[in-house]
């Protein structure tokens, strides 16, 4: 997680830091909508992002404590990804921005 003085300043600057890429927004997305996934249903479900991408921005959330990654011990072992209660603050977010998207779809 980042310290308070590695982030921006403006509060808006921060929240694009953290989820300002389009594959972390669809992410979230997929975790507001259906609480767990696990990397294949990123897969299936984010059309275009590869592998290496949605590796590297699962890690990139984890890291800045939006989304929790539980290993279970099993064979073959299981990865399931969920928000934790500081990734769930964003469902207001996503529903915001699924709204002013549609409105915006409707009045074309």
């Amino acid at each position: 997680m980042l310290t308070r003085e590695e982030l921006p300043e403006c509060p808006v600057a921060t929240t694009v830091q953290l989820i300002g890429n389009k594959w972390k927004l669809l992410i979230i997305r997929n975790l507001v909508y259906s609480e767990k996934q696990r990397f294949t249903d990123f897969l299936k479900s984010i059309s275009g992002i590869s592998k290496k991408v949605l590796t590297d921005d699962l890690r990139a959330l984890e890291k800045d404590g939006l989304i929790i990654r539980e290993v279970f011990a099993e064979v073959p072992p299981r990865v399931e990804y969920s928000l934790s209660n500081l990734g769930k603050t964003l469902k207001p977010i996503l529903d915001a921005m699924s709204e002013w998207g549609t409105d915006y779809k409707n009045s074309l």
